[in-house]
């Protein structure tokens, strides 16, 4: 496995198989399509997979999200415990996202207050996060879940790393939004798409 900063040159000339990782808030989805748009890749939303109207979560989510990563090229959120190893396998790069809590959890914040007001990306299946006020009574606010996932995303990519059972695996971590755009203003050196539609 290797693990790269912002500023490491990509061993992978044209990765077509990248999951990005992090907490609710360090911008998963904005960056992987961003990828997806530079490297002419699908790119599909985890939360379409998984979360249907009133939050109802879809029976059918995990045949799938593997059907989707089975593909020779997609970008995509690194979530759902229950694939999480399945996509770990089928994934190229893993781009971390190791951002400060304090950033997510504002983040989370603002978009949940801009969502309310209409303003922002929708959520998948017509769906609404909770006002900022039930943060007080509801434990599974995405406040709250934002703030206690921060930790357990970190420990679970350092574990991965860790534990190195995917040896061709390449983690990108960046901390912090700054290194993020670095990484990303860097990548035209090795961010070729693909004009053929072979990927192999």
């Amino acid at each position: 496995m290797r693990l790269l900063g912002p500023t490491d040159p990509m061993p992978i000339d044209r990765p077509r198989r990248i999951a990005v990782a992090g907490a609710p808030g360090a911008g998963k989805t904005t960056l992987a399509e961003q990828l997806s748009d530079r490297l002419g890749l699908p790119f599909v939303q985890f939360e379409s997979f998984f979360h249907g109207p009133n939050w109802t979560v879809l029976p059918d989510w995990e045949e799938k999200v593997l059907a989707y990563v089975d593909g020779d090229a997609w970008s995509i959120e690194w979530q759902g415990e229950e694939v999480r190893e399945q996509l770990t396998a089928r994934t190229q790069v893993l781009v971390w996202l190791d951002h400060p809590r304090w950033l997510t959890t504002a983040r989370v914040i603002n978009r949940t207050v801009q969502r309310r007001f209409g303003r922002g990306r929708p959520i998948e299946g017509g769906n609404l996060e909770s006002p900022l006020h039930t943060f007080f009574t509801d434990r599974d606010h995405i406040v709250r879940e934002s703030w206690r996932r921060h930790a357990w995303i970190r420990a679970r990519v350092a574990r991965l790393i860790t534990e190195n059972r995917h040896p061709d695996l390449v983690v990108v971590r960046l901390r912090g939004q700054r290194e993020a755009d670095t990484w990303l203003a860097r990548s035209g050196a090795w961010l070729k798409p693909c004009t053929s539609p072979d990927w192999s």
